[in-house]
């Protein structure tokens, strides 16, 4: 009896400096005062500018060509990294915040593409980014689904779907 007491207290034991250990570890973010949520590749977002929706009418959607992407993928293929160059200097050059839009095609639960949608969002901001773009400049938001460009349900009207799309604060 003393020996199973003996063997439970040492798991316990181990698992305490476990997770102990596991905290010590733990990447802390690098801005004081923000939560990992608050930051993406690294990078923080910026706060949220009120009254200012990617729908709104204080938003330009039609500055820049959406960024397109293949099936279930977040990879920014190097056919769009003209557009990516041209939104890069437009930023580098301007005081404007720009809301980036991921969206899906309809094949997915919500859920799902409402998360596809935020992860191909962030793929592009960290490309421009890495282009030398604020990181102060930039939000992300996602539609998954909703919003598709094209209401046809065919390939070529999912692959039209499958994009990020820009919207420059007016």
């Amino acid at each position: 009896m003393k020996l199973r007491l003996l063997s439970h207290l040492a798991l316990c034991g181990a698992l305490m400096l476990s997770l102990n250990a596991c905290a010590l570890f733990k990447k802390k973010p690098k801005y004081a005062g923000m939560s990992d949520s608050d930051m993406v590749s690294g990078a923080p977002l910026p706060e949220r500018t009120e009254g200012v929706s990617f729908t709104g009418d204080n938003v330009d959607r039609s500055k820049f060509s959406p960024v397109h992407f293949g099936y279930d993928s977040v990879s920014v293929e190097a056919s769009d990294l003209g557009k990516l160059n041209e939104v890069a200097k437009f930023m580098k050059n301007s005081d404007k915040q720009i809301i980036i839009a991921g969206f899906t095609d309809e094949r997915g639960t919500a859920e799902y593409n409402r998360g596809l949608g935020e992860r191909r969002a962030q793929a592009v901001r960290t490309v421009l980014l890495q282009k030398g773009v604020s990181e102060t400049s930039i939000q992300t938001t996602s539609f998954g689904s909703e919003m598709p460009a094209d209401e046809g349900h065919n390939e070529a009207a999912w692959a039209k779907n499958r994009r990020a799309e820009f919207g420059v604060t007016k």
